[in-house]
């Protein structure tokens, strides 16, 4: 059986638009997480996941005490990496303002740690076998998965014009419409989803019904993140709820989002007051979300997204997969793990189309809003050390951007900004 005999972690900083969401705006870069697991057979598997300082120094240690373990022993990862973590108190935060993931304690914190070497496990393991991941996950039951466009708000360009690109601004339902259309043209997605919380919910209702105007027959789906109040939250649902395939987060907490579906019978999705299996009873007992928005980084890996699968059909809550700004690693896991679950019930979310930097040698292509579902040996992609090498180097020179901060960020165009106390509306 092979064993792990070394395991890297090396942190980059990748390019981020100037995207806006309830908290503020993206920095010019944010960081991210790639790790490596090499055995003694001479294979390498890779991973990727969260590079913030709290998730990257937890990766450290587990990358330290993985040398001599069986490739195989994945259901021991969380444990490993817990120990190294003793005596770290278990602070819950009702968000996370660096990038509104919900509830932040150290069990979800380790989870997203744990992912990356889990799918670098894997990668490894599907390398070594000869077979692709989704074998490793029972086998595939679809061999395309979809993906929705993710349209955001946005300016132009950054304020100090770095990490600049080739997309317009877009503050007000025209420009939003037009960014559908570049995603429709060059992607082919038939679904969006509009980030919102920017502006006033009157506002990002013109949107929405500018966006069904536009795409008569595609589903649409909003997400303020948390930043309505639940009487804003029935306002919104009361005049385009029939627009909506679903609404995301439009209020904080269990029981906010319980009282807007009892009022207004929305279906509401979430990745932010379920994204642990402890929130998960509380939640499904009171109707709170329809949806759950899976992301393997939260929920600890490709099989414990399998696991949350599980529970959504058991309590027939519809599944979907939530999104952060990732690279090609992380986009190749989603994939492989969407193609396994029989009952993903929507188009998956993604960030790639804005991220145009990667550290695999063939980045992903849409071809009619969907990817197809790779067969090669383990995740079905390459690193590309040249492109590692080079965002590791930004890593190194930029240590103002090693931790999410969209508050800091939008306070180089508003001094005054801050951080805002939800709901904002």
């Amino acid at each position: 059986m092979s064993r792990i005999v070394r395991a890297t972690v090396t942190p980059i900083l990748i390019s981020d638009p100037p995207l806006l969401n309830v908290l503020g705006v993206h920095q010019p870069y944010t960081p991210r997480t790639i790790v490596e697991i090499e055995t003694d057979d001479g294979v390498t598997g890779i991973g990727e996941t969260y590079g913030d300082t709290d998730y990257l120094d937890v990766a450290r240690k587990l990358a330290d005490v993985l040398p001599g373990r069986d490739l195989t022993s994945m259901n021991g990862l969380y444990a490993l990496a817990s120990a190294t973590l003793t005596g770290a108190t278990d602070e819950v935060k009702e968000f996370d303002p660096a990038g509104l993931r919900g509830t932040r304690n150290n069990e979800k914190l380790i989870r997203s740690v744990v992912s990356a070497f889990e799918v670098a496990s894997l990668d490894a393991l599907g390398k070594t076998t000869g077979l692709p991941v989704h074998c490793l996950l029972g086998g595939k039951v679809r061999d395309r998965v979809d993906y929705s466009g993710y349209l955001f708000y946005r300016w132009a360009e950054h304020p100090d014009g770095e990490a600049p690109d080739d997309w317009d601004a877009a503050l007000d339902p025209d420009g939003v419409v037009r960014q559908a259309q570049r995603f429709a043209d060059d992607y082919g997605f038939t679904s969006f989803k509009l980030k919102g919380g920017v502006f006033a919910p009157e506002e990002e209702i013109a949107a929405v019904k500018a966006l069904a105007k536009a795409f008569p027959g595609y589903p649409l789906r909003l997400d303020p993140n948390g930043g309505w109040s639940v009487e804003a939250s029935v306002r919104v649902a009361e005049e385009v709820g029939d627009l909506l395939e679903y609404m995301e987060d439009p209020t904080a907490g269990v029981a906010g989002m319980a009282e807007v579906r009892e009022r207004t019978g929305a279906v509401l999705a979430t990745n932010m007051c379920v994204t642990t299996f402890g929130e998960v009873p509380e939640a499904f007992a009171k109707d709170a979300v329809q949806v759950v928005l899976s992301d393997h980084h939260y929920w600890g890996g490709l099989h414990a997204t399998r696991e949350l699968a599980a529970l959504c059909r058991t309590y027939g809550v519809g599944l979907s997969m939530h999104s952060n700004t990732h690279l090609g690693i992380s986009l190749a896991a989603m994939t492989h793990v969407a193609s396994v679950i029989p009952d993903l019930s929507y188009a998956c979310d993604s960030h790639r189309p804005w991220q145009t930097e990667d550290v695999i040698t063939e980045p992903h292509r849409f071809t009619g809003g969907a990817i197809e579902v790779s067969d090669a040996p383990g995740l079905g992609v390459e690193l590309d050390r040249d492109a590692l090498g080079a965002l590791h180097e930004r890593w190194l020179a930029r240590p103002d951007m090693r931790d999410r901060d969209d508050v800091a960020a939008m306070r180089k165009v508003h001094p005054d900004w801050v951080q805002p106390s939800l709901p904002r509306w």
